[in-house]
């Protein structure tokens, strides 16, 4: 999206040197990535980035509403509330897409919102690894306004709060079998924060220990990895500990800020940036332009249960007493603005946001992007396809 640089870029780009970079991303961990890092970055422009930090700024005004609790008390499923809630999420994640307005401007349209962590360590490692590639980049920044030794010590302080590493431990299903295994791994480095398998964690009342070189540690804070809909899917597991008992922990991203800061927000949001969207039982008469909607399960992760192409027949046969737990929301077109050597591609943006005990409201600090040529993003919808994949943003002064 900005024209000198993507002209540059592409003139430096080769198969080879994307290889190159692949290997070496692969390599300075002695770890493979599990999902496809994309051909490139994405390049935004001035004021493209005031248009973002526009919407982020409309849909934060709502998060920050003194009532916002008792607006998304429903949002939590009963089986997965976890006491000791913090007063606010410590993460927020906005996925936007680029879109055309009514007039043919690009603009940010909100498709995702989440109270959860992402890859904060893989991105600046990312992005780092971009630059030694492409020199052109040196000009851009894919942070806010800091360097990355800034970047990290903002990071490794937030995440350990006033704790000692080792009582902090980054808690996930098997989480060096995850598809996002190289940011924990990145994490650790970071912070010294361990990733622990959740069937590792040993409950003695309310406390909670993890070993360590034999050694039993005390557990003073989490930084939580685990998202619910694994975890309740994994009859597989034995475990001590379920997120849901009191226990004397600290929460960095406690879970319940996952369900209400969710698809479940958004029907409540009114912004330009935002499409428009409805629960399901709200409806008394189907929309008559039902090709122009999506069907999405409020508690879903990763893609699963969307209709893209909707029919009456798929509204009809959710049972009444479930249908408040869908969305049904309409359509985004995405514009396709990435130019690769053989065609247009569709992006998607998420900007990263940490918040601090303490503070008015969430800060931007970082991001990812995803390339994508399918109808959904995503690197399991765009397999077998060249420039897709997850990627990062380098942003205009």
């Amino acid at each position: 999206m900005i024209a000198t640089i993507r002209s540059q870029f592409n003139k430096d780009f080769s198969e080879e040197k994307y290889k190159a970079f692949i290997k070496d991303l692969n390599e300075s961990y002695n770890f493979h990535i599990r999902f496809r890092v994309a051909e490139s970055p994405v390049f935004i422009s001035s004021d493209f980035k005031t248009k973002l930090i526009q919407a982020s700024d409309e849909i934060i005004d709502f998060i920050t509403k003194p009532d916002f609790k008792k607006i998304t008390e429903r949002a939590i499923p009963a089986n997965c509330y976890v006491p000791n809630e913090t007063n606010h999420s410590h993460f927020l994640a906005l996925d936007f897409a680029i879109v055309k307005n009514e007039a043919g401007q690009l603009q940010p349209q909100l498709i995702e919102m989440q109270g959860f962590p992402s890859l904060f360590g893989f991105q600046d490692f990312l992005g780092n690894k971009f630059k030694e590639y492409y020199d052109v980049l040196k000009t851009l920044n894919n942070h806010f306004g800091v360097s990355t030794a800034e970047y990290k010590a903002t990071l490794r302080k937030f995440l350990l709060g006033n704790h000692q590493p080792e009582n902090v431990i980054l808690l996930e299903i098997d989480p060096l079998l995850q598809n996002t295994a190289i940011d924990f791994i990145l994490t650790q480095e970071i912070s010294g924060i361990k990733p622990v398998h959740i069937g590792d964690v040993i409950r003695d009342g309310r406390k909670l220990f993890y070993k360590n070189e034999g050694r039993k540690i005390e557990i003073h804070r989490i930084y939580n990895r685990v998202i619910f809909d694994e975890l309740l899917k994994r009859d597989d597991l034995t475990i001590d500990f379920s997120l849901t008992e009191d226990v004397d922990v600290e929460w960095v991203g406690h879970p319940n800020w996952f369900f209400r800061i969710s698809k479940y927000t958004m029907p409540f949001i009114k912004s330009k940036y935002v499409p428009e969207c409805k629960f399901l039982n709200e409806y008394k008469n189907w929309p008559a332009d039902l090709e122009h909607y999506v069907l999405k399960p409020l508690f879903s992760f990763s893609g699963t249960g969307i209709i893209f192409n909707l029919t009456q027949k798929d509204l009809e046969a959710i049972p009444l007493n479930e249908r408040e737990n869908y969305l049904l929301q309409r359509k985004v077109t995405y514009e396709p603005v990435i130019q690769a050597p053989d065609g247009l591609v569709k992006t998607e943006l998420r900007l990263l946001f940490i918040w601090d005990d303490g503070e008015a409201r969430p800060r931007l600090i970082t991001n990812l992007a995803r390339l994508s040529r399918g109808e959904m993003i995503g690197v399991k919808f765009n397999k077998d396809k060249t420039w897709v994949g997850g990627s990062v943003c380098f942003f205009e002064d």
